[in-house]
């Protein structure tokens, strides 16, 4: 089945080339991305404007559409390298910009480009998408994280009436299905700014709510107190896999995987697990036994994504307002990811390639993964190593082991181990 007329669309967070190719490889059907300096994760690596057109070639080859945020705010300054970035965005066949800055908006349309309304927006209501869309023609709206799963489908029904039917089914909808949460509302936050002189609307939020907070009286006196429980202000991260199926029935046509910050194995694991569960519903959702069929896999694929870096998991406002079980503090991950080493050699006949452990220790049947710039992103199991040519049970620091791999690798990429946690 072609990506493209897959629905929903997964779309995966593309913090860097190697990030990019594992989204692809995960079955992600599109991705996004910031370029420097001018977008909300100015803490990612993020790529350069020249570096557009490799990564739209990237995805053209696996025909997955390519999203650039756009989704700050803009001062008069920046506004000749935001023209440049658009410029160039549409050359280099970029498929929308996200945005909800007037201005980036504006230059998407003189440009011949399509704009998706940023969260940051807070559209919430069927009255603002219509205007948003009768003024600017504005198509697929990112809808704030605040929007219960009841207000989409009446949200989606309402437009009937307020733009007629043929108007309506130009609509799209947006949301978020995994990841980090923001204490406050959507686009709203100025805490980094007055604590820290950094703007969240700028991109640069240094996350002071997720410090733990002591307090004391004003006077010194006394040991003071933890307020409340753990991180009052840090937020669960999102994980929708548990009612998926309730989002796909509102009418949702992307899923979209907040992590632009996160690493490889992150995007791959998150992206994957969307992956099956939507590829799931879509074969199973008339079968009698569904709901028991897909509540199953759901738990199955929400403890595989809670292997990589996660704050706890919630089902965010999406069944009301989220009420005591909320804050988190720390990385509940179950698996580590650890250094293993640097790829030596490859040979392609034998796909076979030669690894330096440098760092961890490796066991038969461990998994890992092989990362480089070139490369990309290689996922493996080591179900047989070889030292010095015979089959060995693990290697450790010092050792030189030979692994069977899928694909090509490099000289020096970077390889990892994954190691469960003990609890």
């Amino acid at each position: 089945m072609s990506r493209k007329k897959r629905i929903p669309e997964i779309m995966s967070p593309a913090g860097d080339f190697i990030c990019a190719d594992a989204a692809i490889k995960a079955g992600a059907d599109a991705v996004y991305f910031g370029v420097e300096g001018l977008n909300m994760r100015a803490g990612a690596k993020n790529f350069s404007a020249s570096e557009m057109g490799r990564l739209s070639k990237l995805c053209d080859k696996f025909g997955v559409k390519k999203y650039l945020a756009l989704n700050t705010i803009y001062f008069d300054g920046d506004l000749p390298a935001l023209k440049r970035t658009v410029r160039l965005a549409k050359n280099s066949g970029v498929d929308a910009v996200i945005s909800w800055d007037f201005a980036a908006i504006d230059l998407a349309r003189e440009f011949g480009m399509e704009a998706f309304l940023s969260t940051q927006a807070s559209a919430a209501n069927k009255r603002a998408i219509a205007l948003w869309h009768k003024a600017l023609g504005v198509n697929r709206f990112v809808l704030a994280r605040e929007c219960p799963i009841s207000d989409i489908a009446k949200i989606r029904s309402s437009l009937n009436k307020i733009l007629g039917k043929s108007e309506a089914k130009k609509i799209q909808f947006e949301v978020f299905a995994h990841g980090a949460m923001c204490v406050s509302v959507s686009g709203r936050c100025f805490m980094s700014l007055f604590n820290c002189g950094k703007s969240a609307n700028r991109g640069e939020c240094m996350q002071p709510c997720r410090r733990e907070y002591f307090v004391r009286d004003s006077r010194g006196e006394g040991e003071g107190f933890l307020v409340g429980k753990g991180y009052v202000m840090s937020p669960k991260d999102l994980c929708a896999l548990p009612f998926l199926e309730k989002l796909l029935d509102a009418g949702i046509d992307s899923l979209k995987i907040e992590g632009r910050n996160r690493n490889a194995e992150y995007v791959f694991e998150t992206v994957s697990a969307s992956r099956e569960a939507v590829d799931f519903y879509a074969e199973n959702r008339s079968a009698k036994d569904f709901k028991p069929r897909f509540d199953g896999l759901a738990r199955g694929l929400q403890e595989r994504v809670g292997k990589v870096f996660n704050r706890g998991f919630s089902s965010g406002f999406y069944m009301g307002k989220p009420v005591g079980d909320w804050t988190s503090s720390g990385n509940f991950a179950t698996r580590k990811k650890r250094i293993l080493g640097r790829v030596l050699n490859y040979f392609s006949k034998q796909k076979v390639a030669q690894i330096s452990v440098d760092d961890a220790s490796i066991s038969a049947g461990d998994e890992f993964q092989i990362e480089g710039s070139t490369t990309g992103f290689v996922r493996a199991n080591a179900g047989e190593i070889f030292l010095s040519g015979a089959p060995a049970k693990s290697a450790e620091k010092g050792d030189v082991i030979s692994v069977k791999v899928p694909s090509k690798v490099r000289k020096n990429d970077r390889v990892y181990v994954f190691k469960d946690e003990k609890k």
